[in-house]
């Protein structure tokens, strides 16, 4: 019971970062969006056997949580949590993808093992980013913004609700895993059909207070809209911060440092 509260009270940990006071938390929410957006769009593509590539821009993420003072340990944890869904994935590649691609000499990579590299990085670089976008931003100020730069109303009222009603269901399921607690005996109550019944009573629950919820907004005066409390207006600074990072972005994805880095060492050595 306690450690699903607290998971959730954990996942609103992220809100409560974005009311601190920094240079990345004055940025217009609208330009933060764009930058990680754009940020994301061009660690994807990246050839999957280029992992050395991404490295340069391990830079983004982590100068946002630097100067947005976001914990690096926060952000690690989260990445643990989802890293199982990820490598569940990768690992396949080892095993489909025999194909040598890397000759260190003692031994050979297959390409396998590198496209693995490439997708775990490629994770950690757009979970971390968007991490880091949540918590110096809000996440009503993200789905806000993405209001304003006309983004379909269905699409960000959904995300929004989707957000809100994970802490409703997170407090529907601690009550029905303390009643469980209550009425258990030793190791009674805690088998498979326990909890496969528990997932059916669950969903049962939450779809009966998504309906009290919807009424009780439509009570008062749910249009069906984002309304925006404070409409901020995009500075010039603003615009530099997208045009930088953007520029820094478009110049590691054209140009390979790591391999020019390498091969001055190269010659150096």
């Amino acid at each position: 019971m306690g450690s699903i509260e607290s998971s959730f009270f954990d996942i609103g940990h992220l809100d409560a970062l974005s009311s601190k006071d920094s240079p990345i938390h004055r940025v217009d929410p609208r330009i933060k969006v764009l930058t990680t957006l754009y940020f994301i769009a061009v660690v994807i593509s990246f050839n999957k056997y280029d992992p050395a590539g991404l490295a340069p821009l391990v830079v983004y993420p982590l100068a946002i949580m630097t100067i947005g003072n976001i914990p690096f340990a926060y952000i690690m944890k989260k990445l643990l949590i989802a890293s199982p869904f990820v490598l569940s994935v990768a690992l396949f590649n080892p095993i489909l993808d025999r194909s040598p691609a890397l000759d260190l000499g003692v031994f050979i990579v297959s390409g396998g093992f590198v496209s693995f590299a490439s997708i775990v990085a490629k994770f950690v670089l757009t979970v971390s980013a968007g991490l880091a976008l949540i918590a110096c931003t809000g996440f009503d100020s993200i789905c806000s913004a993405l209001s304003r730069m006309y983004v379909p109303g269905a699409f960000t009222i959904q995300l929004l609700f989707l957000y809100r009603y994970i802490f409703v269901l997170g407090e529907e399921a601690a009550r029905m895993a303390r009643a469980r607690t209550l009425r258990s005996f030793g190791n009674k109550g805690l088998g498979v059909g326990v909890y496969s019944s528990m997932i059916g009573q669950l969903l049962l629950r939450t779809m009966d207070r998504a309906q009290r919820i919807h009424l009780a907004m439509l009570c008062r005066g749910f249009d069906r809209e984002i309304h925006h409390a404070a409409p901020s207006k995009i500075r010039f600074s603003d615009l530099l911060f997208l045009a930088g990072w953007s520029g820094l972005f478009t110049l590691f994805r054209l140009y390979n440092f790591p391999a020019w880095l390498g091969g001055e060492l190269g010659r150096l050595i």
